[in-house]
């Protein structure tokens, strides 16, 4: 749910009795999807050749990955990979469309509820901070007067990244002693405040969960619901996006999963993570889902179905941004990102890292074709987001 209440989705019945069919039964039923079932030869679609992600996901896997599962969709054919083990304790394999923290796809969940207020006239991106939440934003140089709607959700606002505060994202004592630790977004927002701006609004591009956590206080204060009901109402009823929801302060993970891991230090042990209260991230990076849904959310968003076409016109405006581990080139829109491929083009993505799971994506401009790429364990490697960006683009330069 949201930081007002809790409600854990139980795994639908149905999913449950996919995940009993015959191994038989799964085979006819994906070539059957693969080769179109079309009784005229000249209709027949060609088949996605998984070999090149496969062999990119292998690698991972080597180099110290737990987990790894991940979704192509290419022109409505949708399949699953996966490499590595569910935890480290067994080898039983990383389950099929196992739920994972999205962690700051979250974001792109969070600008399309603002952009939907906006086409709806409820707010508008011009709108300061200060217009919706007086004297939340001051002190220390900042001041909400001057930020405005757009700048929170484009990462130029300025405001200090709240997240280097919490302690249990210092080090594995401080991971074990607070992760059950309770935040109210006000809290997460004063961690940021008692530190200046990293620069003047709008003049600079830095990274800033603090300011998506402002922005789902701005979608409460503009709808009279709470952030987690304006996505379930505005987002998942109405993509069915069964398998994707806001915890609130549950710390526990959905059946089946993957074990998340994470490395605190680079010669430490792999810590696992898996249960934690993510209200530390709430709007910013709260959510969990599967593969499945959220290559339906992509594709949804990308193809009209939850923007007016004004609406993902302002969303897809981008200005440059660089950060650590990111190819040079990179360009934020409003909770979404522009990266080239090395194919040539472009795809619209957003990383997402908790502490324990590392998601990357990546869809092409109507969402027709893209990838959903999780891993459960981060920090494992210097290379662990290059060898992830390597994949996604992989797949999407894939020719049919």
């Amino acid at each position: 749910m949201d930081h007002k209440g809790k409600t854990r989705q139980a795994m639908p019945r149905s999913f449950r009795r996919a995940l009993r069919t015959s191994a038989g039964t799964l085979a006819a039923a994906l070539t059957c999807v693969l080769a179109a079932c079309t009784t005229n030869p000249s209709d027949a679609v060609s088949v996605f050749d998984t070999t090149k992600l496969q062999q990119d996901i292998d690698v991972m896997v080597k180099s110290g990955v737990v987990g790894v599962q991940a979704e192509v969709v290419d022109a409505g054919r949708r399949l699953d990979l996966r490499g590595g083990v569910a935890q480290l304790e067994t080898n039983e394999p990383v389950p099929r469309q196992g739920y994972f923290r999205m962690g700051s796809n979250t974001k792109t969940f969070t600008a399309t509820v603002v952009l939907q207020m906006a086409g709806e006239g409820k707010l508008s991106l011009d709108d300061t901070v200060e217009k919706w939440l007086p004297e939340l934003v001051t002190g220390n140089g900042n001041n909400g007067s001057k930020i405005t709607v757009r700048q929170l959700l484009q990462h130029t606002s300025g405001l200090h990244e709240h997240v280097q505060a919490l302690p249990a994202m210092a080090s594995e004592k401080g991971f074990q002693e607070h992760r059950e630790d309770d935040y109210q977004p006000e809290q997460l927002v004063k961690l940021g405040l008692e530190h200046a701006p990293d620069f003047p609004p709008g003049t600079e591009w830095s990274y800033s969960n603090t300011g998506y956590i402002i922005a789902g206080m701005i979608i409460e204060k503009a709808g009279g619901k709470t952030w987690g009901e304006e996505v379930r109402h505005r987002i998942i009823k109405p993509l069915r996006l069964s398998h994707t929801s806001a915890p609130g302060d549950d710390p526990a993970m959905p059946t089946p999963h993957a074990r998340a891991y994470q490395r605190f230090a680079p010669d430490g042990p792999m810590v696992d993570t898996t249960d934690v209260n993510m209200s530390m991230a709430w709007s910013a990076g709260q959510l969990i889902t599967n593969p499945d849904d959220l290559v339906t959310f992509w594709r949804g968003l990308l193809s009209g179905k939850l923007l007016a076409p004004a609406q993902l016109a302002e969303m897809k405006k981008t200005v440059p941004a660089q950060a650590p581990g990111f190819p040079d080139g990179m360009q934020a829109g409003l909770g979404i990102f522009k990266f080239p491929l090395t194919c040539g083009g472009s795809y619209w993505s957003h990383p997402g890292g908790t502490i324990g799971y590392l998601t990357l994506n990546g869809f092409t401009d109507n969402g027709t074709k893209g990838v959903v790429l999780s891993q459960s364990a981060t920090n494992v490697t210097p290379d662990q987001a290059p060898q992830a960006q390597k994949a996604v683009a992989d797949a999407l330069c894939q020719k049919d």
